[in-house]
């Protein structure tokens, strides 16, 4: 059963994976990404990391692919106008995918298995008697990768800046709240009083 379970998730992962890549409507593209995270958290629970499985379904399936299911529905995105601009660069990305490609072919024909490799495979996360898996977590980042963890935070809050700064498009045919001219404003000449008399409008 466990192995069928493992196959069943890893199949599902690498079909969320490839679809969500290929897939012509972006709103699919999401949907087959929510399934890749949910059977990646299907194997982390089978690891043993179920801290690692709850972070993938709270925060990536329920905050980041739910965000981006709705950026893609709301906003009033081109796609064609999108996908003819990506035509232009397809041969520098098949150039680039050639070359991960063989720096891969490289990397696994120099792979040496290390003498203790089987041994933390057999338990891949420490004995529960001794330390739970969330606290080893936390200590391997929090002591061992300290300095690693911050830079990918900083990493992180430097995309998220220019993704704003990428999006921020001042329009003229919106108008905009001036606070500081309502701040400044004279109220003798902001307010105007007038005598209506019974009867009449203004």
């Amino acid at each position: 059963m466990i192995v069928f379970a493992f196959y069943l998730f890893a199949l599902s992962a690498i079909a969320g994976g490839f679809f969500t890549v290929v897939s012509r409507n972006p709103v699919h593209s999401v949907l087959w990404l929510i399934l890749a995270f949910l059977s990646s958290a299907g194997l982390f629970v089978m690891l043993g990391a179920e801290f690692v499985a709850m972070l993938l379904i709270i925060v990536y399936v329920g905050a980041v692919a739910v965000l981006f299911l709705f950026v893609v529905m709301m906003l009033d995105v081109d796609f064609v106008a999108l996908k003819a601009e990506m035509a232009r660069y397809v041969p520098l990305a098949v150039m680039i995918g050639v070359v991960i490609l063989m720096q891969l072919a490289l990397a696994y024909g120099a792979w040496d298995t290390a003498e203790i490799a089987s041994s933390q495979l057999a338990a891949p996360t420490p004995a529960l008697d001794d330390i739970h898996n969330t606290a080893a977590l936390g200590y391997l980042l929090y002591d061992q990768y300290f300095l690693l963890f911050q830079l990918a935070g900083l990493i992180l809050l430097v995309a998220m800046v220019g993704a704003i700064v990428l999006t921020l498009r001042h329009r003229t045919d919106v108008k905009r709240q001036d606070v500081l001219a309502q701040m400044y404003r004279d109220p003798a000449k902001a307010m105007e009083l007038r005598d209506v008399k019974p009867g009449q409008g203004l």
